[in-house]
């Protein structure tokens, strides 16, 4: 049965909300923070430069690959009770990445603390959706979820410079101990337990090939080893095989019958490994190459943090107005520029010209979100959205790997000519994704998931 909670009263659906926006709060900081924090850490524990890779890809890989069971297991097994559990499987694993003395050890509290991580932003999304029934209550609780998300991002660089250098790298960890303390006693007192009356299956096999084909492939690239992707293409045809005869796949494949939907993927996957190489590379290079302090690193990240504050929401409006195209045109163009721009970086470019770019990468992928998920849920039927925008947010975790993985697989121009190459490929697919016939290949494909028959019956 779905626990209704319609006669829940005004002050306790924003107490609700404020739990949820917590638990996305500390989520969203620890990708700009920890990036921050990783010139220090190399340096205190004497970490070669593959080990760092893994310290970022550890934990999105952890989070792609779980995201899809996570709320798989709230639907079934309650969202309260699986929300509280994320809330302190991530404190106990950022209490021991704080402890850690040992690189490795710091790489398996990621692990601990990313499989915390998949139980929150997922589940507090269907908490937050069954909460606020009405349809403009719940518009204006997902603005205020996405307005965190830029907060957080614009705060969490400058926050994590003034905790390193006054307290060292274990505080990054540190100050998700207090935030989640409270978001675990609210969300006891005030959020109500739920599941979903239609349970979705849960396809073990399908969610272990899925994690083969990731770790295999971001594996070849840290470790610089190509035969292993070997393993990663027989890892992904055992998984196109199995999924298209389960009759509730891990990911339905016919998803990718429609070119919006698989531009979608392609594009979130390009976008945010641009995201992850920016995050990663230019920390080392502030730090490493120019000498700057942790809080001067993150002075200079506010233009591009700042700049994705402003343009994610007006990205939205500009969505829900003119479609999809202009977003993604303006985002992949501003990408391709500040990614040519970092092409040319020097122990001594001017602090302006550091500016400019990264206010012009932040403008660019600020752009980005919204038509991505408008992208992907678009014209779907109504039962399966929530599916197809898990796919999305999934393919955004496997883009930030892949990013951090190239850093080390590419250096200097050659990572920023690819990363632009990926840029231009949003605007390609920005541009092909709003044609008559991808709408036509969309629209094929509705019936299908309508009728909810097997995968391998479409």
């Amino acid at each position: 049965m779905v626990t209704t909670v319609d006669e829940l009263g005004a002050r306790r659906k924003r107490i609700i909300l404020i739990t949820c926006c917590l638990s996305l709060l500390i989520s969203s900081m620890d990708a700009t923070i920890v990036n921050v924090a990783i010139p220090t850490i190399r340096h205190d524990l004497s970490a070669p430069f593959s080990r760092l890779q893994w310290i970022v890809d550890v934990y999105t890989l952890t989070l792609a690959s779980l995201l899809m069971l996570s709320g798989a297991a709230a639907d079934r097994f309650g969202r309260k009770r699986v929300f509280r559990i994320g809330l302190l499987t991530f404190a106990a694993g950022s209490l021991l990445c704080s402890l850690a003395t040992d690189i490795d050890v710091l790489i398996g509290a990621r692990f601990l603390q990313a499989i915390g991580g998949s139980m929150l932003n997922p589940v507090a999304m269907s908490i937050i959706t069954t909460t606020f029934t009405g349809r403009v209550e719940r518009a204006r609780a997902v603005g205020v979820w996405g307005a965190v998300v830029g907060i957080s991002t614009a705060l969490g660089p400058l926050v994590g410079g003034v905790l390193i250098d006054s307290l060292g790298w274990q505080s990054v960890f540190w100050i998700n101990l207090p935030i989640v303390a409270v978001a675990m006693v609210l969300t006891t007192i005030y959020v109500p337990e739920s599941k979903s009356a239609t349970q979705r299956g849960i396809d073990p096999i399908g969610q272990l090939l899925a994690i083969g084909v990731l770790f295999t492939l971001v594996f070849g690239l840290i470790e610089q080893r190509p035969a292993i992707f070997g393993l990663t293409a027989l890892a992904l045809a055992g998984f196109i095989w199995h999924e298209a005869r389960h009759p509730s796949p891990f990911i339905d494949l016919r998803f990718f019958r429609s070119f919006p939907f698989s531009s979608a993927t392609v594009i979130a996957v390009c976008a945010f490994a641009g995201l992850g190489a920016f995050l990663f590379d230019v920390s080392l290079y502030l730090q490493g190459t120019r000498h700057f302090s942790a809080v001067h690193t993150g002075l200079l990240y506010l233009p591009m943090a700042l700049s994705m504050l402003i343009f994610s929401p007006l990205s939205g409006r500009l969505v829900g107005r003119y479609g999809t195209r202009p977003s993604l045109l303006a985002s992949g163009v501003l990408m391709a520029l500040a990614a040519i721009g970092l092409t040319r970086l020097q122990p001594d470019t001017p602090i302006w010209q550091l500016i400019v770019t990264f206010a012009l990468f932040g403008i660019g992928f600020g752009m980005v979100n919204a038509p991505i998920t408008t992208t992907a849920v678009s014209g779907m039927p109504l039962d399966r959205a929530g599916a197809a925008s898990a796919v999305a947010s999934t393919s955004r975790q496997v883009g930030v790997s892949l990013g951090v993985a190239l850093c080390g697989a590419l250096s200097g121009g050659g990572l920023w000519w690819t990363i632009s190459g990926f840029a231009v490929a949003v605007i390609v697919l920005g541009v092909a994704s709003n044609t008559a016939w991808a709408y036509r290949s969309r629209d094929r494909i509705v019936p299908l998931l309508e009728r909810k028959v097997p995968a391998h019956a479409g």
